[in-house]
C-alpha cells in the first residue's frame, strides 16, 4: 500500500568553512521554517562546517554543537532531518550524511562511500552501505558522488529503503557560464528513481567556495516515476517543498549475469556501423568507402560475433540494462560494448543508455524496436551517432582507450568503486 509524506529540500548559499559559526544561525532559521511543513527536510553535504576542509582540524564540539541545534528542530516541529557534515571518530574523519528522527534522536548514519577528487584528502571512505530507519521510513541515504554509482542506490532499495535521499555538494565546471552542469543534476537523479522505484530528494548548494568550487543548485525532488516534481535554480538559495508517495512499485531486477573474463585484441580505435533494421546487401562495399571495420544491426548475430571476436560486445535485453546492476558483471569482466535491443520508449530509452555509458564507462549501441532506429552512446554519456529518416547506416568510432579511463576525477575510479561497493555489498547480504 502506498502512502505519502511531505519533503522540504533545502538549497543553502555556500560559504567557506571559515564563515560557518557567523552563517550558521541563518542556518538554523531557514531549517525550522522548512520543518514547519515537512516530514522530511534534506540538508546538502558538507552543511556543518563546509565541503571544502582544508588542513585545520576539525573541531569536534563544534560539529556535536550543530547537531545537537538541529535535533531540537526535529523534536519541536516532529520532523526527520538529513544534514551533511564532517564527522571525526578515533582519528578518522568521514563525509556523512546524519539522520535526526522525529523525536530528536540520532537514527542513524551514511557516510560517503564513492570519494570524489580531494574529497580524500581528508575523509576516509564509508564502511557500511545500508538504509537508516526512522520514523517516517526507511531512508536510503547517499552523499553526492555516491549517486554516480547505480549499485549503491541498488543495495539500499534492496535492503528496504522506501526512497533516496541525498545532501550533495553537486560542482560544475562552469563551461557554459548560462547553464550550470552536472550530470547527476541534469540526469542521473531521475535515472536512480526510475530504475528503482522510489522518490529521489537532493538538496545541494549554490555559489562557490574558496573561489574554487562552484555548484550548480538544481536541488530537486524526484517522483518514484523518475519525474521531476520540484527544481531550485541553479543560482540562489531556496526551499523546495513537495508530496511523495512510498511503496508504489517492486523495482525491475534480472537474475545476476556471470560473463566469462575478456580482453580485447583491438586495442586501437575502430570504426562501427549501426542500423536500426537490415544491413543493405552490399553492405561490405559501403563498409570499405565508411572506412568502418564492422556493421552491426538487430537480428544479425553473425555479425555481430564478427566484432565480438575482436573487442568483447554483449547482446542484452531490456531487463538485463533497466537493472542498474544488470551491466556491472560485464564492465567487470573487461567488456567495451554493450548492444542493446530495446522495446523501452522515449524520454527513458536515451536517458537509460546514456546513464549506463557515462556511470560504466562503455560504448552502448541501442537498437530501438519502436522507431528502427539505431543510435551509439560513448562512455562520457553523448550520443556520438545515430540513423534517422533515410539515414539508415550511421558510423561511430569506437575507441578502447576511453573505456580504459575509468578515472573520472584525480583519485576517482569508476572502476574501483564498482569492486569495493560490491565487496560491502556482499558483506551486508
Amino acid at each position: 500500500m502506498s502512502r505519502s509524506i511531505s519533503v522540504a529540500a533545502v538549497q543553502l548559499q555556500a560559504r567557506d568553512r571559515g564563515a560557518f559559526s557567523g552563517a550558521f544561525e541563518s542556518i538554523l532559521t531557514t531549517a525550522a521554517r522548512a520543518s514547519r511543513n515537512a516530514d522530511l527536510l534534506v540538508l546538502p553535504e558538507g552543511t556543518i562546517p563546509g565541503y571544502v576542509l582544508g588542513h585545520e582540524p576539525l573541531d569536534a564540539r563544534q560539529v556535536d554543537a550543530a547537531l545537537g541545534e538541529l535535533a531540537k528542530i526535529a523534536r519541536a516541529t516532529e520532523t526527520v532531518i538529513v544534514v551533511g557534515a564532517a564527522i571525526a571518530e578515533g582519528g578518522t574523519q568521514r563525509n556523512g550524511a546524519v539522520v535526526i528522527d522525529a523525536d530528536g534522536s540520532l537514527a542513524g548514519r551514511a557516510d560517503k562511500l564513492f570519494l570524489w577528487h580531494f574529497d580524500r584528502r581528508w575523509f576516509a571512505g564509508g564502511e557500511r552501505l545500508a538504509p537508516v530507519r526512522t520514523s517516517v521510513g526507511s531512508l536510503g541515504v547517499l552523499v553526492c558522488a555516491d549517486g554516480r554509482l547505480p549499485t549503491i542506490s541498488r543495495a539500499l532499495v534492496d535492503a528496504g529503503a522506501d526512497l533516496l535521499v541525498m545532501p550533495t555538494a553537486w560542482v560544475t565546471s562552469g563551461r557554459d557560464p548560462n547553464a550550470l552542469e552536472n550530470v547527476q543534476a541534469d540526469l542521473l537523479a531521475r535515472v536512480r528513481a526510475y530504475e528503482n522505484r522510489v522518490p529521489f530528494v537532493a538538496a545541494d548548494k549554490c555559489g562557490s567556495e574558496l573561489g574554487m568550487v562552484a555548484y550548480c543548485g538544481k536541488s530537486q525532488i524526484v517522483d518514484a516515476g523518475g519525474e521531476i516534481v520540484a527544481m531550485a535554480s541553479e543560482r540562489e538559495p531556496e526551499t523546495l517543498h513537495a508530496p511523495v508517495a512510498l511503496g508504489s512499485e517492486r523495482a525491475p531486477r534480472a537474475e545476476p549475469a556471470q560473463p566469462a573474463p575478456r580482453s580485447a585484441s583491438a586495442g586501437t580505435p575502430l570504426r562501427i556501423a549501426i542500423a536500426g533494421d537490415s544491413l543493405p546487401a552490399d553492405v561490405d562495399a559501403r563498409l570499405e568507402m565508411l572506412d568502418d571495420a564492422y556493421a552491426i544491426a538487430p537480428r544479425d548475430s553473425q555479425r555481430l560475433e564478427m566484432l565480438d571476436r575482436d573487442l568483447p560486445a554483449a547482446a542484452v535485453g531490456d531487463e538485463r540494462v533497466l537493472d542498474p546492476a544488470g551491466l556491472v558483471p560485464y564492465r567487470r569482466a573487461g567488456y567495451g560494448l554493450v548492444v542493446w535491443s530495446s522495446d523501452l520508449r522515449e524520454p527513458w530509452l536515451e536517458r537509460i543508455a546514456r546513464a549506463r555509458a557515462l556511470e560504466l564507462r562503455l560504448y552502448v549501441v541501442v537498437f530501438d524496436r519502436t522507431h528502427r532506429r539505431a543510435f551509439a552512446v560513448d562512455p562520457d554519456g553523448k550520443i556520438v551517432a545515430g540513423t534517422f529518416g533515410d539515414f539508415r547506416l550511421a558510423s561511430f568510432t569506437y575507441d578502447p582507450r576511453k573505456t580504459r579511463e575509468t578515472v573520472v576525477a584525480p583519485g576517482t575510479d569508476v572502476a574501483e568503486g564498482l569492486e569495493r561497493i560490491a565487496a560491502l555489498s556482499g558483506a551486508r547480504a
